[in-house]
C-alpha cells in the first residue's frame, strides 16, 4: 500500500473508533440524562405508552388510565379529582406533575429500579407501575370537604399518636382529569383553572400560610407553662385589662368588654380568648422564647416534608416588644399554613411529643408486594406531658364552656381554641376564620384538626372560629372517630 492511501485508511480508521466511542459514550454515560430530560419527546411517550400505576385512598384506586387514540397511548383519569387534587395532584401529558404523582412518578410509570425483575433488565422491558397507598380516611376526607361547601379555606386532620394524614382538604378545588390529556378541551381546561381569581390550584392545606390569630396562643401557653413564667393554667396571670403596648400609648382591648380578662389565669383566658393576657404574656416571655416554642411545633422550618413539602409557616425573629406582644395573639407578621396549627395541636394531644405528619402508608409494586412502608418517625418533643395535659383540659374548657361550642360531639372528648385573624390594612378585609381541636373516644383513639376558613359568604361581623371553622372541625372529628 502506497503511503498517500495508508495516510488515508488510518485517518477514515481513526474517525471511525471516534464515531464509535462517542456514540458508546452517549449511550452509556448519558442516557440517563437524556431520558430524563423533559424536552426529549421519548420520556412523555414512554410514560404514557402504558396504564399507569395508582394512587390508592382505604385501598381503593382514586386514579385510572384510559386509552387515547393519539401518540401519548394512556392518559390519567380521577375518581372524585376535585375532593383528592390536594392530596393526589395531577399528571399531565402537556403540564407535567405535581405533589404524589411527580415524586413517585417513577413508581407509577414502572421506571423505578425496584420493580425491575431479572427477565425485565435483560429484555430491557418496562415493567407494570407500582401503586401507592396514601394514610388519607375517604370518610374523613368528604366530610371536611363537604363541611368547606363553597367557602375557601382548608382542613387538615391527623392522627396524633402516628403522625397519619387523615384527611387534606383544600376548598375550591379542581379536577386533575380535565387537563390529563393533550387535546383543546385540555389547554381550555388548564387555563380556565389559571385564569380564576380563587387560585384552585393551590394547595391550602399544605401551601397556604397566613396569619394563625387566636389559634396562636396556645404556642404562647405552652412557652410561659414551659419557662416556669406560670405553674398552672389555673394560675392569675398578671395582665390588666386593656393592656398598653410596651413603649407605646395603644391600647389593645378585647372582643368582649364583659369578658373577665383581668388578671385571667390561661384557662379562663383561653375560653374568653383574652387578647390582653396573651398580648403580654408573649412580651414578658420575650421574643426569643416564644421563637424557640414556636419552632419545636415546626415553625421557620421549611423542610417540613409529607412527603409533599410543606409551605415554611413563620414566627418572625426581628421585632420589638410591642410586635412581640402582637405576635403573641396571631397577628403581627405570624404566617402558619393548616398543617402547622395541624401539628401544634396533635403534639398537645399526644403528651407533647410531635410525630412527622406522613402522607403515604406504603408503597407496592404491580403485584401488590410492599416495597416500601414508611415508619413513624419523631419530630420532637415539643413541652412536657404535665404541659400537654394542662393545655388539654384549658382546650376543653373552651368548647364545654366558652368560644368553641359549635365542636361539641357526644360521647367523645373534645377540645379546641377558636381564631379570628385580621388582615388587610387597618383590618379592612375579612378576617380569616380559624378553629383547631382535638377529639378522643372512649378506647382511647384521638384525632388533631386544624380549619382555616380563608372567606365566604358570611357577613364580615358574622366571620368567627367558632362560627365558620368549628362545624368543619367537628364533621372531620366525628368522621375519624365514627
Amino acid at each position: 500500500m502506497n503511503k498517500p492511501l495508508r495516510r488515508v485508511s488510518v485517518f477514515c480508521l481513526t474517525l471511525i473508533v471516534a464515531l464509535m466511542g462517542w456514540a458508546t459514550w452517549i449511550q452509556g454515560a448519558h442516557a440517563g440524562t437524556y431520558r430524563s430530560d423533559p424536552d426529549n419527546p421519548r420520556v412523555t411517550i414512554g410514560k404514557y405508552a402504558a396504564p399507569m400505576g395508582n394512587i390508592l385512598v382505604d385501598g381503593r384506586p382514586v386514579t385510572s388510565s384510559a386509552e387515547t387514540s393519539g401518540s401519548l397511548r394512556y392518559k390519567r383519569t380521577y375518581t372524585d379529582g376535585s375532593l383528592y387534587a390536594p392530596v393526589t395532584g395531577f399528571a399531565s401529558q402537556i403540564y407535567g406533575s405535581t405533589q404524589l404523582e411527580a415524586l413517585y412518578g417513577d413508581l407509577l410509570d414502572g421506571t423505578d429500579s425496584r420493580l425491575q425483575s431479572p427477565a425485565d433488565a435483560l429484555t430491557r422491558a418496562r415493567p407494570k407501575g407500582g401503586d401507592v397507598a396514601t394514610t388519607i380516611d375517604a370518610s374523613v376526607q368528604k366530610a371536611g370537604y363537604a363541611a368547606l361547601g363553597g367557602k375557601k379555606g382548608a382542613a387538615v386532620a391527623l392522627d396524633p399518636a402516628t403522625g397519619k394524614i387523615l384527611g387534606m382538604v383544600s376548598t375550591p378545588s379542581y379536577d386533575p382529569g380535565k387537563f390529563a390529556g393533550s387535546d383543546d378541551a385540555d389547554r381550555k381546561a388548564w387555563q380556565k383553572m389559571s385564569d380564576d381569581p380563587d387560585s384552585p390550584e393551590v394547595n391550602r392545606a399544605l401551601r397556604q400560610a397566613l396569619p394563625p390569630g387566636s389559634t396562636f396562643k396556645l404556642v404562647v401557653a405552652a412557652a410561659a407553662l414551659e419557662d416556669g413564667l406560670y405553674s398552672s393554667v389555673d394560675e392569675p396571670t398578671r395582665s390588666p385589662d386593656p393592656y398598653t403596648l410596651p413603649h407605646t400609648r395603644t391600647q389593645l382591648r378585647n372582643e368582649s368588654a364583659s369578658a373577665p380578662c383581668e388578671n385571667a389565669d390561661i384557662r379562663t383566658a383561653l375560653q374568653y380568648s383574652c387578647n390582653t393576657v396573651f398580648a403580654k404574656m408573649a412580651a414578658d416571655l420575650g421574643k426569643d422564647k416564644v421563637r424557640a416554642q414556636a419552632e419545636k411545633f415546626g415553625f421557620n422550618d421549611g423542610k417540613v416534608d409529607t412527603p409533599v413539602r410543606a409551605g415554611k409557616s413563620v414566627y418572625p425573629k426581628d421585632m420589638d416588644e410591642a410586635q412581640t406582644a402582637l405576635s403573641g395573639i396571631g397577628q403581627f407578621d405570624d404566617q402558619a399554613t393548616p398543617m402547622q396549627m395541624a401539628m401544634v395541636v396533635a403534639a398537645i394531644a399526644n403528651g407533647g411529643e410531635l410525630k412527622t405528619p406522613q402522607l403515604v402508608d406504603r408503597l407496592t409494586d404491580g403485584s401488590g408486594n410492599t416495597l416500601e412502608e414508611p415508619d413513624t418517625t419523631a419530630y420532637g418533643r415539643t413541652m412536657s406531658a404535665h404541659t400537654a395535659g394542662q393545655l388539654r383540659s384549658a382546650m376543653r374548657t373552651v368548647v364545654d364552656k366558652g368560644t368553641g361550642s359549635n365542636a361539641k360531639i357526644d360521647g367523645l372528648t373534645v377540645g379546641g381554641k377558636t381564631g379570628t385573624a385580621q388582615h388587610g390594612v387597618d383590618n379592612s378585609g375579612t378576617p380569616y376564620a380559624w378553629f383547631v381541636s382535638y377529639a378522643q373516644d372512649g378506647r382511647g383513639r384521638q384525632v388533631a384538626v386544624a380549619v382555616m376558613v380563608e372567606d365566604s359568604d358570611a357577613a364580615r361581623a358574622e366571620v368567627s372560629g367558632n362560627g365558620l371553622a368549628a362545624p368543619v372541625a367537628r364533621a372531620m372529628m366525628k368522621a375519624a372517630l365514627r
